[in-house]
Order: structure tokens, then C-alpha cells, then sequence
């Protein structure tokens, strides 16, 4: 616990100048865009994992505007009013919300709601009243991204499975079976990473979107008229013609932008570039032919409502399109499941998680990660949803609340990063973050009527994860402040060790600590226990900027302090795992010289004590973050430090 609480401060010598090279490094894993094959690989990648989520909407999105709890009869004013609607929530939303603005906002290449926040509120700024507002804001929206992730699986594969009561209605009484045994075999592969799985998805997501934009084709020639709908003046209209009704269709129009956030979430995977090409290239022509293909059937057919994504198909293609969008409804919740394991990570690295056991899937893409923890606890969930809505209907009903918020969100922490750290002319940004907001507000609202119906889930879940990242975050700055107070300055522990010199031995001691200037409280039981010092004593403090990545020239800095003391810095971005013993290889300082096989770690191992008296939290927070820290990756492996060269010295410590 000890080894990573606070941040340091003072003067150090730096182990070696900044070059252009490690700028270029600081501003990402690429220093240059993708580019040619590349940019093909990744964008098709891209389709497979980002693109997943939007890109099978289709199979419930209309359904529910015209046959769930809250329809409307399909009507041709209404279903010109419906695909008005959807045709400029994609646009708006989706192409310049998103792809054109938001993804402007990366820290350093790297996207999602916690990078976003790192961006308006740094880590290490003093915080206003204003700034604290923002950081719970971005830490709601965050939680709220995890209770849309557990639904996203399960909707989107139970969408797809019900299909089979068109195709082989003898299979009807085994489709929640077969849901669950996708769900599980989706979360067993997570494990090969987003570029394995993103190379075999790719190409099935490439088929999925050619062949709904020629169902859509193919339905939308025998009634052209329904392209008028591209006039938003329908959509006006729709309003004004069904009232509170239409406005109510606003929660099951939003389903066609769902997946948008992790868009965002998951641009740390594969960049700006590709997302943008497989975007505007495939993804969003597709789906416009195919929500056009749906329209255009109704108008014909309005009977066609309760499955009008399936009508669109001849009666012989009505099975294997089922297993195509099987196939890429398990694709579809690719984009929450990566998004949620870069979301973590993002998390632990900026203290708002305990630590977790991370593991890397690419070697070219240092994006790419797998949280096994993380993978079984989705799995479970997904699991448990369907097991208890039992249909993609009643899922839907469940289904958005959770993602408007966020997308809300998003949209204050952009204005605030525009305003005041890229500088934007106030009425400029203010005007387009209000258009964002109304559009946002506006899904909202339509999306709260599902509270009742199953909206409550990812609300709780977004509540639950929220108290665990507001206590951990919280935990840790009371933590650090017990632990200052217990600390002996340096300068006294120094000046005592002339007064009363201890016995030197051989090799070199590294002790890790939060506090940048106070003594690490394993040195001083370790000099009071053992009654010895080593020859060379580094204090070691580890720190995580408000960057992805830190370049490799500017990751560490030294201080001597004399008498065989040096003070070292290690400073990580908020995307990177703290390799200590590599780092510390490269540390240079006059009269430091550091052996692996002489070098043994210390570290401090709180045992934490919920108390009353002391007051720095309510006391079922304080048992919760204490029950916390005890389960989290220890310090050993997150710093990667050899097993056989660390000692752990233990105290107790009431919080």
C-alpha cells in the first residue's frame, strides 16, 4: 500500500535529457499514424472489435420504436419520422460528436471517460470545488460504462439467438441454453486480446456489414420514397405529431448510438485513423441502407414490426442469417469488454482502483490488455442477466439509461477540456457543448421511464462501482496522511544516523515509499529490528503522471542525499505497467551504482484498522477499502519485483 500512495515533490538530477525522440514516445505508442497496410489491418481490426456494438443494432433497434413498451403504430408518417430520427443520430452522435470532437480530446493516443478526465482535472492539481464536481462526474460516468458493458453481451447475443424462432421454431425452448453457452465461450477467449480476436472478428464483421447493407439495399429499391426520411424535418414532425409518445421513442431510437462511448473508450486500441476509416467507409453506409431496408418493409408490411431485421431476408437465408448475426452479436460485445479492461487499468494507474493483474496480448500494441479478474466478473453478470430477463424485449428495457449518462458526461469534461486547457473561444465551445448536451439530456429523459422496467440495473451497478472507485480514491489520500503523520522527517533520521552510525553491510537496499520527503517506515523497522544499513540505500518512490506513457529518457530522476542515501523518482503514465528493477537499471547519479543480484527491496505491508476515533471516513468505507486492499495484485507483482529479492516488513495502521 505504502509503496504507491502519494506524490513526490523536490529536486532531483535527471537520469538522462529529454531528446525529440522521447517527446514523439510521450505522445503515444505510434509516433506516426498508420498508414497503408497498416492502417488496413488496424481498421479492419477495428470493425471487429469497435464497430461490434453499433454495428448490430439493427436486429433490435427499430423493432422496439414500433413493437416495445413504449412503440408507436407504423404508421409511413411515423416510420419516416423514426429513420429521420435514427439517420441524425448517427450523424450527430456518432460522426461529429464523437469521431470528429471527442476523439480530438485523447491523452497521449489513449481515449475513454477516465483519460477525458485526466485531461480537465490533472491528478495533482489543487482541487476547486468546481474541479471536485468534475472528478465525480468523471468518475460516475465511468462506473455507469461498467453497468452498460455487463449488458451489452447479453442483448446483443440474445437478440440474435431469438432469431431462431423465425428460422427453426423447435429450437425456441433452447435458446437461453444457447445464449449462455456463447457468453461463456465469448469470455474464455479473452485471453488471446483484442488483436487475436480482432483478426478473426474483422473479416466476420466485414461479411455482417456487406451483407445488412444489402438486405437494406435490396429492400429499399422496391420503395425509394422512404429516403425522404433524411430530411430531419420528419423527425420535427414526429414530435409535434405524437407528443409525449414520440418523445418516449427517443429511448429505443438511442439503441442505434449505443456503443459510441466505447468507441472512445477502446481508440487506445487502434487509433484515430483506422476508427475513423472503417467509420465512414463501411460501418455507417451499412447501416444506413439497412435501417432505410427496415422503413422501407414497413411501409409495405407493417406487420413485418415484431422482427422486421429478419423479414428483410428470403425464407432459405433465414438460418444462416442467424448465424451471421450470431456471429457478430458475439463480436458486438467485444467493444464493452476491451473498453471495460482499458477502463480499469486507466483506473488503477490513476488511484481510483485497487491494483489488479493485467496482462499484455499485443507487442505492438501496448493498448492491448486482458484483466482475467475483470473478464470472469462480466462473464458472471452477463450470465445472471439473461438468466433473469430471459429476452432481448426485456433487456431493452434495461438497456441505455446507463450509456446517455455517460455520453452526458462526456460532453461537460469535453467543454472543460476545450475551454480551458486547448483554449477555445467560450461562446464557440459553450454553443456546441449545449447542442451536444440538449441531444444528450433529451435520450436521457427518454431513457428514465426504464427505471422501472430494468433500467434500476445499470444504475446499481454503475452506484456500486462508483463507491468502490470514490472509496479507494478516498482511502488512499487518508492513508497517506496517517502514514505522513507517523513518518519521521529525513533530514532528522540523517542527522541521527551521524550521531549513533549503525552497522553497513555489503549491497544495496531499496525502499519504496509514497512520501517523496519523509522516512520510509520499513527503513525505520528495519534499522530498528536488524540493527543494519546497507552500503547503499535508495528511496524509492513511484509516481503515475497524467499521461498514458512516459518517455523512456525522462522516466527516472535521482538525488543524492550523502552518507550512501540517494532519493529516486520512477514516473509511469496512467497506460503503462511499473517494471521497477528494468527502470532502475538505467538510473544514473554520482556515486549510485545498482546490481540486480546485490539489490533487495523493502516494502511496507499495512495491515489497516477501521476506527471511529480517528474520523477519516465512515467506518463501513473504511472496512471496505481495508477489505480492498487486502485483495489487491500485491506490490511484489505489480512492480514487478524479483520475489526472491524483496522483504516485507508488516504494521498496523488505524484509518
Amino acid at each position: 500500500m505504502s509503496t504507491e500512495e502519494a506524490h513526490a515533490s523536490g529536486s532531483y538530477v535527471q537520469a538522462s535529457a529529454p531528446t525529440a525522440e522521447a517527446e514523439a514516445a510521450r505522445a503515444g505508442h505510434q509516433a506516426a499514424p498508420p498508414r497503408g497496410k497498416y492502417l488496413f489491418v488496424l481498421a479492419l481490426g477495428a470493425l471487429g472489435v469497435v464497430y461490434g456494438d453499433i454495428g448490430t443494432s439493427p436486429l433490435y433497434a427499430l423493432r422496439e420504436c414500433f413493437h416495445g413498451p413504449h412503440a408507436v403504430a407504423p404508421t409511413p408518417a411515423n416510420v419516416l419520422g423514426v429513420l429521420s430520427l435514427i439517420t441524425w443520430s448517427l450523424i450527430v452522435v456518432v460522426s461529429i460528436k464523437y469521431l470528429v470532437f471527442v476523439m480530438r480530446a485523447d491523452n497521449r493516443a489513449e481515449g475513454g471517460i477516465l483519460a477525458l478526465l485526466a485531461l480537465a482535472v490533472p491528478p495533482r492539481s489543487e482541487r476547486s470545488r468546481r474541479q471536485w464536481t468534475l472528478t465525480a462526474l468523471g468518475l460516475f460516468g465511468a462506473a455507469l460504462l461498467y453497468g452498460d458493458g455487463v449488458i451489452t453481451p447479453a442483448i446483443s447475443v440474445l437478440s440474435a439467438v431469438e432469431g431462431l424462432e423465425i428460422a427453426a421454431p423447435a429450437l425456441e425452448p433452447y435458446l437461453i441454453p444457447i445464449t449462455v453457452a456463447i457468453l461463456i465461450g465469448l469470455f474464455l477467449v479473452q485471453h488471446r486480446g483484442t488483436a487475436g480476436v480482432g483478426a478473426v472478428f474483422g473479416p466476420i464483421m466485414v461479411v455482417w456489414f456487406l451483407v445488412i447493407g444489402w438486405l437494406g439495399l435490396a429492400s429499399l429499391v422496391n420503395n425509394p420514397g422512404v429516403l425522404a426520411a433524411v430530411n430531419p424535418l420528419h423527425g420535427a414532425e414526429f414530435f409535434l405529431r405524437n407528443g409525449w409518445m414520440g418523445f418516449l421513442v427517443l429511448g429505443a431510437v438511442f439503441l442505434v448510438v449505443t456503443g459510441g462511448e466505447a468507441l472512445y473508450a477502446d481508440m487506445g486500441h487502434f487509433g484515430k485513423r483506422p476508427i475513423r476509416l472503417a467509420w465512414f467507409a463501411l460501418a455507417l453506409p451499412a447501416l444506413l441502407l439497412n435501417y432505410y431496408g427496415q422503413g422501407a418493409l414497413l411501409l409495405q408490411e407493417p406487420g413485418a414490426a415484431e422482427h422486421p431485421f429478419y423479414h428483410l431476408a428470403p425464407a432459405w437465408a433465414n438460418l444462416p442469417l442467424v448465424l451471421l448475426a450470431t456471429a457478430a452479436t458475439v463480436i458486438a460485445s467485444q467493444a464493452l469488454i476491451s473498453g471495460a479492461f482499458s477502463l480499469t487499468r486507466q483506473a488503477v494507474q490513476l488511484g481510483y482502483s485497487p491494483r489488479v493483474t493485467v496482462e499484455h496480448t499485443s507487442e505492438r500494441e501496448i493498448g492491448q490488455i486482458y484483466i482475467p479478474s475483470l473478464n470472469w466478473a462480466l462473464m458472471l453478470a452477463c450470465i445472471g442477466l439473461v438468466l433473469g430477463f430471459r429476452s432481448s424485449s426485456a433487456l431493452a428495457a434495461a438497456y441505455g439509461i446507463a450509456v446517455t449518462g455517460t455520453m452526458a458526461i462526456t460532453t461537460v469534461l469535453f467543454y472543460e477540456v476545450a475551454r480551458h486547457r486547448w483554449g477555445w473561444p467560450k461562446p464557440a465551445i459553450a454553443a456546441l457543448a449545449l447542442f451536444f448536451l440538449v441531444i444528450d439530456l433529451a435520450f436521457f429523459g427518454a431513457n428514465v421511464v426504464k427505471i422501472v422496467q430494468g433500467g434500476w440495473f445499470p444504475l446499481l451497478v454503475g452506484a456500486f462501482v462508483f463507491t468502490l472507485l470514490s472509496t479507494w480514491k478516498r482511502g488512499r489520500e487518508v492513508l497517506a496522511a496517517r502514514l505522513t503523520a507517523l513518518s519521521l522527517p529525513l533530514e532528522d533520521f540523517l542527522a541521527s544516523l551521524l550521531r549513533h552510525p549503525p552497522t553497513r553491510v555489503p549491497g544495496t537496499a531499496v525502499f519504496m515509499h509514497s512520501g517523496a520527503r519523509g522516512t520510509p517506515p520499513a527503513l525505520l523497522h528495519n534499522l530498528k529490528h536488524n540493527q543494519v544499513l546497507h552500503t547503499q540505500v535508495v528511496l524509492l518512490t513511484v509516481t503515475t503522471e497524467e499521461v498514458p506513457y512516459v518517455a523512456e529518457e525522462e522516466r527516472a530522476q535521482a538525488e543524492p542525499l550523502g552518507h550512501g542515501f540517494f532519493r529516486v523518482l520512477l514516473r509511469y503514465g496512467f497506460m503503462e505497467d511499473p517494471a521497477v528493477p528494468k527502470a532502475l537499471e538505467r538510473v544514473q547519479a554520482p556515486g549510485l551504482s545498482l546490481r540486480p543480484p546485490e539489490t533487495t527491496y523493502f516494502l511496507g505491508r499495512e495491515t489497516l484498522i477501521a476506527s471511529r476515533r480517528l474520523g477519516g471516513m465512515a467506518l463501513w468505507r473504511e472496512r471496505l477499502f481495508a477489505w480492498m486492499a487486502r485483495n489487491a495484485t500485491t506490490a511484489t507483482a505489480y512492480f514487478c519485483l524479483p520475489p526472491n529479492r524483496v522483504v516485507e516488513l508488516g504494521a498496523q495502521v488505524e484509518i
